[in-house]
């Protein structure tokens, strides 16, 4: 999966749950682990959960592998 297509799910799901303050660094010239950092603020804990879970399971559904979890 190309990552600008990644990209745009990520900070899809995270506007979807009413994330705020996203905000996306291209790392790739900096490190080879990853290529985007995406930072986003909740307003609770449970939010920041729900924040995870969508964007998991939006990853997940376009056939994208996720680590970590």
């Amino acid at each position: 999966m190309d990552i600008r297509k990644k990209q745009k799910a990520v900070v899809a799901a995270l506007e979807d749950i009413k994330a705020h303050d996203i905000v996306v660094f291209d790392v790739a010239h900096v490190t080879s682990l990853f290529d985007r950092v995406i930072i986003a603020s909740a307003d609770s804990a449970r939010q920041t959960n729900a924040l995870a879970q969508h964007v998991e399971s939006t990853l997940r559904d376009l056939g994208a592998r996720v680590v970590g979890k």
